[in-house]
């Protein structure tokens, strides 16, 4: 009996990533930036330490591309000047506060399906593997990334979730250390320090 030649995908390349805007992170990471029509989990241990910085490169690449950036339930209300200075539209920055827990998902599914939003971030209480499994499949067809924010790690059960990269971040003088703590197709090196500009 014949072998399909569909059936091994091992060797197959990975599709390029979005440039983080950090080179060591980009070296690090197996795509060459972030995974691109996928879900990433980003935990830490505070608020306000580097998390939202993390990602203003993105932003900013998307804004200039017409694509919209979307946060969904932040704890805090994103600072409007610091997005204009850092050259992200804000005609583009969308804002949503679901008003109840169960919506704020159920919104982020519907934003990463569309292909005017290149980036949506969530802050959801809890996740499943069905609800991310959900997500991973709407930033797959609308080519974009999701990015859950978490303050806890659900150790090995949080592991078998359906995410591409889960990251911890740590708050150095000038920047973040970031933990890679899974990395769908590995990781060239397991922690990674950023320093911002």
């Amino acid at each position: 009996m014949r072998a399909s030649h569909r059936l091994w995908r091992g060797l197959d390349p990975l599709p390029p990533g979005l440039p983080t805007g950090f080179a060591a992170l980009d070296a690090a990471l197996p795509w060459r930036g972030w995974p691109a029509g996928s879900v990433i989990e980003v935990i830490t241990p505070a608020w306000g330490i580097g998390e939202l910085r993390l990602f203003l490169p993105l932003m900013q690449r998307l804004s200039q591309q017409g694509r919209h950036a979307a946060w969904i339930a932040p704890p805090y209300v994103p600072y409007a000047p610091a997005l204009s200075h850092a050259g992200i539209s804000l005609a583009g920055a969308v804002i949503i506060q679901p008003q109840h827990p169960q919506q704020i998902l159920w919104s982020m599914e519907r934003l990463l399906r569309t292909a005017a939003c290149g980036l949506a971030v969530a802050w959801p209480q809890q996740l499943t593997s069905v609800s991310t499994r959900r997500l991973q499949l709407a930033a797959r067809g609308g080519h974009s990334l999701g990015v859950l924010y978490s303050r806890q790690h659900a150790g090995p059960r949080r592991q078998r979730m359906p995410i591409t990269l889960s990251v911890r971040l740590d708050a150095v003088e000038n920047g973040l250390t970031i933990e890679l703590l899974k990395v769908r197709g590995g990781c060239r090196q397991p922690r990674v320090t950023v320093t911002w500009p």
